[in-house]
């Protein structure tokens, strides 16, 4: 099963994206994580995005796709995987399909979670961490029900910045939608529930396929 997992931030694709490994033993991928491995493994692709990133410049697409290609061609792969953070734009997407089709692959299905963006605004901005252990927790928390540490708001949390996420979102990656709704593999899910009856609806979206 070749997913790619949809959603604005704060809308739950970490929650449920850990249930589905977990339920299809196949990897969870970002963008991120494979960038970050490239680098520190020292590959020739990743002293490439090595540079980028130093620079302060944004990777270019032909050098992600040839990284996640790679990571979609190791052993652990073979029978699926979860994608989170990528593709970003319909370009992008366009190259992954044309990817794994080199290869007698495809994307199965494309999971949308929509969540309603003023409920993401107050969901992520009223989120307080602890600066001890990191445990996630709401603003009525001053002090770390799990160690005693001080909670805090991270920046990328408040209010203005998280307004800002959304929009950047729906001008570069919700057209995605409407790419993997043209390829008749898009699933809606709405995340605007509890989590296991989401969770619900995400592996029965998946099973139907």
């Amino acid at each position: 099963m070749n997913i790619v997992l949809l959603g604005a931030p704060g809308a739950g694709k970490g929650t449920q994206s850990e249930r589905l490994v977990k339920e299809y033993g196949i990897p969870h991928i970002s963008t991120g994580d494979i960038l970050r491995a490239a680098v520190a493994e020292g590959t020739k692709l990743g002293k490439k995005a090595k540079g980028y990133m130093d620079a302060g410049e944004l990777v270019p697409d032909d050098l992600i796709i040839d990284l996640m290609s790679d990571r979609l061609a190791q052993p652990d792969a073979a029978k699926g995987f979860i994608l989170d953070g990528f593709p970003r734009t319909t370009a992008q997407a366009a190259a992954l399909d044309a990817a794994l089709a080199a290869n007698g692959r495809s994307i199965d299905c494309a999971l949308a979670i929509e969540v309603p963006f003023e409920v993401i605004i107050k969901r992520l901005s009223s989120r307080r961490v602890c600066r001890q252990c990191g445990h996630a927790g709401t603003e009525e928390e001053t002090v770390c029900p799990s160690c005693g540490g001080e909670m805090y708001q991270r920046d990328d949390d408040r209010e203005e910045t998280v307004r800002n996420r959304l929009a950047v979102y729906e001008k570069s990656t919700a057209p995605l939608i409407d790419y993997y709704a043209g390829a008749g593999v898009l699933v809606r899910v709405d995340g605007n529930r509890p989590v296991d009856e989401v969770y619900a609806d995400t592996k029965a979206a998946i099973d139907r396929d």
